[in-house]
């Protein structure tokens, strides 16, 4: 599996395509791509160059030392494998060394579960974002 973290946009004919895939076309999102693409750092995990996986890291505006994970997305047929905690943790690691304290993300419920295996803990109350409900979880991060 290989592993490609960039800032910006360097690597958006990796990451789009799977994003779109799987938020537009497979989950009915509308609102995929922003502002923050542009600022954000990418994650791609590939497997013989097919892009398989991937999330994106960005600071928080209101919380100094803390960044937010999000679109975390693993294509259809690769799921069951363990990618998306991969995923998740290799931003953690990544915010650690931008000298985060903790990382925080807004999931979607029904995944609610997978990240408090991965050591996130919900809070506040659930919203929705496109008519899918949410909730926001965070993690302190080990120094």
């Amino acid at each position: 599996m290989k592993a490609e973290i960039e800032k910006g946009l360097a690597l958006r004919e990796k990451w789009a395509p799977l994003r779109e895939e799987v938020f537009i076309k497979e989950q009915k999102f509308e609102e995929e791509f922003d502002e923050i693409d542009s600022i954000a750092w990418h994650l791609v995990l590939s497997e013989e160059g097919v892009p398989v996986a991937t999330a994106r890291l960005f600071p928080c505006e209101e919380e100094e030392g803390t960044y937010i994970i999000g679109r975390v997305a693993v294509k259809k047929s690769f799921r069951g494998r363990s990618l998306g905690a991969q995923a998740v943790e290799r931003m953690v690691e990544k915010a650690k060394e931008l000298g985060a304290v903790r990382c925080k993300l807004a999931a979607q419920v029904r995944a609610k579960a997978f990240y408090e295996k991965i050591g996130f803990s919900a809070y506040g109350a659930e919203f929705y974002e496109e008519y899918c409900p949410h909730v926001w979880m965070q993690r302190e991060i080990e120094k």
